[in-house]
């Protein structure tokens, strides 16, 4: 594969009556296996891996993780081990931990209150016999991970700049929290009034919210960038009205979202992801009357997802 940098995903306005003003940023078209603001992240991960002399790969997620199958696929490409370290509790099969075996990944399933523990066992393993392993901490977690939303926030104003426009509100799905720390710390550094939603689909507040300010200040800190903490706050919004029953919960409201955007816009969503924080984005946008705005949605990808939803649909 190419070590080169991403190449700048599309945006593109949708055909949408209700949102005259809808265009949506696709990251899940990042070529490589599927996309995903996974694979914008896991690229700059292993631009260090290959500038090291690393031979294997550790990192951890369940076996829906978008994460872990990058992460594995771009380690197979290079030849190197990869070790997934995933929780008992959400180790079923999916069309993603497919695609960790087909990579030849060795995945080693733990009960979630050991996963720190065997994480670090298994580093300490692999040293003592001579391996020199990398750790990537799950969802691409820390000051990399936001580095790549960084890039991505850099990529929207450049397309406002050529395209003469300018976005009053950027919704996405809020996971892990360095996408949105991304996007946010990119706002700080250019200094522009964008309205940065995230929509949460899985983490409660006050700890969703504040994992996402962590990531913030840990990049703003390391960049050795100066800010006004109330500045910060005021930009930090992460919404968690629309988590349901929590991470991977469908419903029957995103069910037709997602069915409703692939007839409509030709556009795969999928129920843990992109389709709650659609969903959720309609619901606000109506709440708060923001149709006539300018809107960008980042599809941040998942696409073998939308395939498992696919499957459940069809059995019922």
């Amino acid at each position: 594969m190419s070590t080169g940098s991403i190449s700048r995903t599309p945006i593109c306005k949708l055909n949408d009556r209700e949102l005259p003003y809808l265009y949506i940023k696709r990251d899940d078209l990042i070529p490589y296996c599927f996309g995903g603001n996974k694979a914008r992240k896991a690229q700059l991960f292993f631009e260090e891996i290959d500038n090291g002399d690393y031979d294997t790969v550790v990192t951890y997620g369940s076996s829906h993780s978008n994460h872990c199958r990058i992460v594995a696929n771009m380690a197979a490409a290079r030849n190197m081990d990869c070790i997934l370290i995933s929780p008992t509790e959400v180790s079923d099969n999916t069309y993603n931990s497919i695609m960790m075996d087909l990579f030849g990944a060795k995945l080693i399933t733990v009960p979630v209150n050991e996963v720190h523990d065997t994480i670090e066992n298994t580093i300490a393993k692999l040293k003592d016999k001579g391996h020199k392993p990398y750790f990537i901490p799950g969802g691409g977690h820390g000051n990399i991970g936001t580095r790549a939303y960084v890039q991505c926030f850099d990529e929207i104003l450049d397309y406002e700049k050529e395209n003469d426009i300018k976005f009053d509100y950027i919704f996405f799905a809020s996971g892990t929290g360095t996408t949105h720390a991304g996007l946010v710390c990119g706002q700080l550094i250019h200094k522009t009034c964008h309205n940065i939603i995230g929509i949460s689909i899985a983490r409660k507040n006050p700890r969703g919210r504040d994992v996402v300010l962590e990531s913030i200040y840990d990049y703003l800190n390391e960049s050795k960038i100066s800010y006004d903490p109330e500045d910060v706050q005021n930009k930090t919004v992460f919404i968690d009205d629309y988590t349901g029953d929590g991470y991977g919960a469908d419903s029957e409201m995103i069910s037709q979202i997602i069915q409703k955007s692939l007839i409509s816009y030709g556009v795969a969503l999928d129920s843990t992801y992109t389709g709650k924080a659609f969903s959720g984005m309609l619901d606000y946008v109506k709440k708060n009357k923001l149709e006539n705005k300018r809107i960008l949605f980042i599809h941040t990808g998942g696409t073998p997802l939308f395939f498992d939803d696919l499957n459940k649909w069809r059995k019922k």
